[in-house]
């Protein structure tokens, strides 16, 4: 049993962020723009990034407009209309150093046990480099974090060579190879065209057919950014265009009936990109679109065409030796398997760790993962999750997400400062009510569309990844900080720090 003792020469922050990806850059970044300085980012990897650290296969890159998957206070002069992951790396290396939050990054320090003491009103970490005591803590791990390995009956004796594609293995080469691709999500859209030409034969393993739109690329020349330095206007505009136009196609996820327009573009899509008709009925969807995680490719349909791809519309049931085996009793060798299979979308890795007022965050969630505005866990004070439960929808930028987040969580710390008080912790009602406001409204959208299984459900039928109103009514929702949502505690009265946290506390309905 691990030791979570306090060591007593530990170090003290006023408030800790947990990962230093784009959510954890932006937290710091927000911290010290509403004048809380003392912030320590703890980052268990030896740089920065997150996702985009982490995920390096070919063809990896945004699926929104990079001019929306920027912080509104630091443009950049992104080279493509979708970045990739080295352009969406080096903007934020530079943020970052901009910004002085690279100071504030503790490398190579991963959480072990993140435990509230109620005694003290504090946060006690324990990591790899020592304690820390805070007094808020940020989980800013991001939902794309631990990649989801199938249990697939013979894979660990396959002779060949597999990995999952979000962690890729760059030492082995494809050409000439025979590679077995299981799953067909975002990744594996992006990374097929890459290798489909190196390779002998792909054989791609289909479970479901994905909706998939046409992808606007396109460079942006370096004369449109001196242009816009100059005219910073012009750039406004143009953001602004894109936000609306992936506004726009919110608006028929949350309205089904709305939806007939953007079906009949992607089907047009695969009409005009596949000629094959019976392959073309194995890549169209029998759900309706939204249902899962939007795609958008121009090269994907393409790539599939190609005399050395075969789509297999089958999920894959067992390995046996160097044959990859489909539900469908196919057979395929192979000598290189990668796993597409996506990640655990909405658990936070930290959540067998994190232990609140009343047992574990996992505990708390085995039956629902559910949080207040996505930020706020009743039973876990002073705790702020970046990106929680049912906050993105198929359209919002992360970004535009986490910075109405992070103003609430700023205001939030602030009216703990300036009330005196030593914990806040949303009303398990108010958590609650929020619940049931919810997912009655994702009853009436797309987002539920798909059979209570996928991209979007943590637990089968749980929809624990969608926000089911705009995304103008989300920032509203963040921008408006309830006091009365909270329980605050006020330590008594105390001679010393010692004494204080020997007595009890006091709880009131808001701060005075």
């Amino acid at each position: 049993m691990a030791d979570d003792s306090i060591d007593s020469t530990g170090k003290e922050a006023e408030v800790v962020v947990i990962g230093a990806g784009l959510s954890g850059v932006a937290a710091a970044i927000a911290l010290r723009r509403a004048g809380i300085d003392d912030v320590v980012v703890l980052e268990k990897s030896g740089r920065l990034g997150g996702t985009w650290r982490d995920n390096t296969y070919p063809g990896c890159g945004c699926d929104v407009p990079s001019v929306l998957y920027e912080y509104s206070f630091a443009p950049h002069s992104w080279r493509r209309g979708f970045a990739d992951r080295s352009d969406i790396l080096d903007y934020l290396d530079t943020t970052a150093a901009t910004h002085g939050v690279d100071k504030a990054i503790r490398y190579d320090t991963e959480a072990l046990i993140i435990r509230w003491k109620p005694e003290a009103h504090r946060w006690h970490l324990q990591t790899t480099s020592g304690t820390y005591t805070a007094r808020a803590v940020i989980v800013a791990t991001g939902p794309w974090h631990r990649p989801r390995h199938p249990d697939i009956p013979g894979l660990d004796t396959f002779p060949g060579t597999s990995f999952h594609s979000a962690r890729w293995n760059h030492e082995v080469d494809l050409t000439g190879q025979r590679v077995a691709v299981v799953g067909t999500g975002a990744s594996a859209v992006q990374f097929l065209p890459e290798i489909q030409p190196k390779a002998a034969h792909v054989d791609v393993f289909q479970s479901t057919p994905q909706w998939v739109l046409p992808k606007p690329d396109y460079p942006l020349p370096l004369g449109l950014h001196r242009f816009f330095e100059h005219h910073p206007g012009p750039r406004r505009a143009w953001r602004s265009l894109h936000h609306w136009v992936q506004e726009a196609i919110g608006v028929p996820l949350r309205h089904p009936h709305l939806l007939r327009p953007l079906e009949a573009l992607a089907h047009l899509h695969l009409r005009a990109s596949v000629r094959d008709r019976a392959l073309r009925r194995a890549l169209t969807p029998d759900y309706r679109f939204g249902g899962r995680r939007l795609i958008t490719s121009s090269t994907y349909y393409a790539a599939l065409t190609r005399p050395n791809v075969r789509l297999h519309p089958t999920r894959v049931t067992a390995v046996e030796g160097s044959d990859v085996i489909g539900a469908d009793g196919t057979r395929s060798r192979a000598d290189v398997i990668v796993l597409a299979t996506g990640y655990h979308i909405g658990d936070i890795p930290l959540a067998a760790q994190l232990h609140g007022t009343d047992g574990t965050l996992a505990q708390n969630w085995a039956d629902d993962r559910r949080a207040y505005l996505g930020t706020s866990v009743s039973g876990f004070p002073n705790l702020f999750l970046l990106i929680g439960p049912n906050l993105l929808t198929g359209t919002t930028a992360v970004p535009t997400v986490l910075e109405a987040q992070l103003r609430y969580v700023t205001t939030a710390l602030n009216h703990l400062r300036s009330s005196g008080a030593s914990a806040l912790d949303v009303k398990p009602d108010a958590e609650a009510a929020h619940q049931q406001a919810l997912h009655e409204a994702l009853r009436g959208t797309v987002y539920n569309a798909a059979g209570g299984t996928g991209y979007y459900f943590g637990l089968p039928g749980i929809n624990t990844f969608c926000w089911p109103w705009s995304t103008a009514r989300l920032i509203k929702r963040l921008d408006s900080f309830d006091p009365d949502a909270y329980t605050w505690t006020l330590p008594l009265p105390a001679q010393t720090n010692a004494e204080q946290d020997r007595l009890p506390a006091r709880q009131l309905g808001r701060p005075r």
